[in-house]
């Protein structure tokens, strides 16, 4: 990032409407080099929706989707009722650190409106994989929930969890369009999910994930799975989902500790 010294730079504001990149692709970053550039700085508040909106004279869709996955990457941070702000940077590598308080929690923290659609939950026998990862007996039941993501009304992720039903049966009645699973889990199950382990790998949308992401068929996505695991290391959650925005990866308990289980064979 550039000095703190000097003149700040100006801010680049000409969208090229003849280019196939989108325009809030454009816009995301034109905003993304001004504060690599040093023209706002950490803590600066950045212009509202209807200046950026008169600035660079595209929809408030444009500007609001470019934000949203800004925000949502970590690159800026919304305060209810005084505006959009440039995020801290990362004092150490600690920092890099992914909590396990969840998707919804870590959302909400950053002030984004978090919405899941959940498009299935119910029980079921658990296939060979999933009932590897959990280490269940075959056919043993497991629930199923599958959710769309949106933060501020534009869809993120597309995930999918199985639980142990013999684990959290409360949870087939449970209400989660505005509610975190994990919080759900702590205070009407009594689990808390003390640690995991996550790997990640490149995919291209296939056809419900390009329908779902309002993404074209084939576009890049972070294919994310996940094992989450009780202080005993019982197996509570196999995880996967997948991402339109990049994320932190390196992840911890909710003590700060990292897990000891290994990723399963």
């Amino acid at each position: 990032m550039a000095s703190p010294r000097g003149p700040r730079p100006r801010l680049r504001t000409k969208i090229d409407r003849n280019s196939p990149l989108p325009f809030y692709v454009q816009l995301r970053s034109a905003l993304e080099q001004h504060i690599e550039r040093g023209g706002w700085r950490p803590g600066d508040r950045i212009p509202g929706e209807e200046e950026l909106c008169r600035m660079f004279e595209v929809s408030r869709t444009v500007v609001r989707q470019a934000l949203n996955e800004m925000a949502y990457a970590g690159l800026l941070a919304r305060q209810k009722g005084r505006g959009t702000f440039v995020a801290q940077p990362k004092l150490s590598s600690r920092g890099l650190v992914q909590s396990l308080d969840g998707f919804y929690k870590d959302m909400a923290d950053r002030g984004l409106q978090v919405v899941n659609q959940v498009l299935e939950q119910a029980m079921l026998p658990a296939e060979p994989r999933v009932a590897r990862y959990l280490q269940l007996e075959a056919m043993a039941p497991v629930i199923k929930i599958v959710r769309l993501r949106l933060i501020e009304g534009d869809p993120i992720a597309l995930v999918t969890a199985f639980l142990p039903y013999d684990l959290c049966r409360e949870l087939m009645g449970a209400d989660l369009t505005q509610q975190s699973l994990y919080a759900f889990l702590e205070e009407t199950c009594g689990l808390t999910v003390a640690s995991g382990r996550r790997r990640l790998e490149a995919v291209g949308a296939n056809e419900q994930e390009a329908r779902l992401l309002k993404l074209p068929a084939g576009s890049p996505l972070v294919l994310l799975e996940s094992v989450s695991y009780l202080s005993d290391g019982t197996p509570l959650e196999y995880f996967k989902g997948s991402f339109r925005s990049r994320f932190e990866v390196e992840i911890v308990g909710l003590s700060g500790e990292t897990g000891e289980a290994e990723w399963p064979a």
